[in-house]
């Protein structure tokens, strides 16, 4: 349990605000921390004893440390909350900005976390930090290069299908073609079949348009039947 000094509701009140303040700049600086570790991954040239990604381990347990401690002295707040409407908003007005500082901290962690998995997944079956520490610089090279080289790989392959499916589309719409050439050319020598076909279609619009009356009608004495 988290010891919380003060036995009044002032010098609780005051322990809320000035914890408040100090897990607000430390968020600011986590999520700062979160988007610079995005890029330590790539740069082995410098790689310093304590890096980026220990140094947002390390404040994350921290920040979750001020959390827990913030919501025990919000809740011994509660205990010794004097009676009033004023107080009770007090109270919810400071439970909102836990709240709030608990969403932005694990937003970022969970940004965090799925920008570590999307570089393993990218890296793959990569050997373990320790493995990799002890590789020569042409060694990381040569295994970027073989990544690299695999992806383009993927890339041409990808390319290969579309333009693939581009050419049986292209090939599909020249045979569209043809054979709408060829009905018109059988329309123009047989202007008899033309004029069938025109007939055909304005029954066809004639009958959908006698079935659409048909229907309205009947909607319409079913209505009325219905409010009688």
């Amino acid at each position: 349990m988290t010891s919380i000094g003060g036995s009044t509701w002032e010098d609780v009140r005051k322990q809320a605000r000035l914890l408040e303040n100090d897990i607000d700049v430390k968020l600011v600086g986590f999520s700062k921390l979160g988007m610079s570790s995005a890029s330590s991954g790539l740069n082995s040239e410098n790689v310093p004893l304590i890096n980026s990604e220990d140094m947002f381990d390390t404040m994350s347990m921290e920040i979750q440390q001020l959390l827990n401690k913030l919501s025990a002295i919000n809740d011994r707040m509660a205990d010794l909350a004097p009676s009033g409407s004023a107080t009770l908003h007090t109270i919810k007005r400071h439970r909102e900005i836990l709240m709030d500082y608990q969403q932005e901290f694990q937003k970022t962690s969970a940004r965090v976390s799925a920008r570590r998995e999307r570089e393993e997944l990218l890296r793959g079956s990569s050997p373990p930090p320790s493995t990799t520490a002890g590789l020569s610089r042409r060694d990381q090279y040569s295994k970027e290069a073989n990544h690299l080289h695999s992806s383009h790989i993927l890339v041409d392959e990808q390319i290969n299908i579309a333009m693939e499916a581009r050419e049986h589309l292209t090939s599909q719409r020249q045979t569209f073609k043809r054979m709408q050439t060829r009905f018109n050319d059988i329309t123009n020598r047989f202007p008899m079949l033309n004029s069938l076909i025109y007939r055909i279609n304005a029954r066809k619009r004639r009958d959908s348009l006698i079935i659409g009356l048909v229907v309205a009608v009947c909607t319409f004495l079913l209505l009325l039947y219905a409010f009688h």
